[in-house]
């Protein structure tokens, strides 16, 4: 039997890291992990916390910390959503979606 799971977080929806500094806007969802052996062997095992069970959604994320921006695959266990009310200052942000509102961005076909 297959237990099918809905995913906490939606396209769009800002989050942030619940252990790292960073932060960011989903752009996609796996309903389970689908990235590589290797990408999962190089989450650290301890703490036990933050390596993630494979059974759960991953999600794609135009993140940002202090320092840079970058592209997260991030699975829903280590993700709580982001209260600042900030947008997320990744530079693909506008090639996906329109205005932040609420902390979720809209969809950019919805502007047209």
């Amino acid at each position: 039997m297959v237990m099918i799971r809905n995913a906490k977080f939606q396209v769009g929806q800002v989050v942030q890291h619940r252990v790292f500094p960073f932060r960011g806007v989903v752009f996609d969802v796996d309903p389970e992990f689908d990235n590589t052996e290797e990408w999962y062997e190089a989450i650290p095992a301890i703490p036990e916390e933050i390596r993630p069970r494979k059974d759960q959604p991953f999600y794609h994320l135009l993140a940002e910390n202090e320092e840079t921006e970058y592209v997260a695959y991030v699975s829903e266990q280590n993700l709580l959503p982001d209260d600042s009310g900030e947008p997320v200052r990744h530079p693909q942000v506008a090639d996906f979606f329109g205005p932040l509102k609420d902390g979720i961005y809209t969809s950019r076909e919805l502007q047209n």
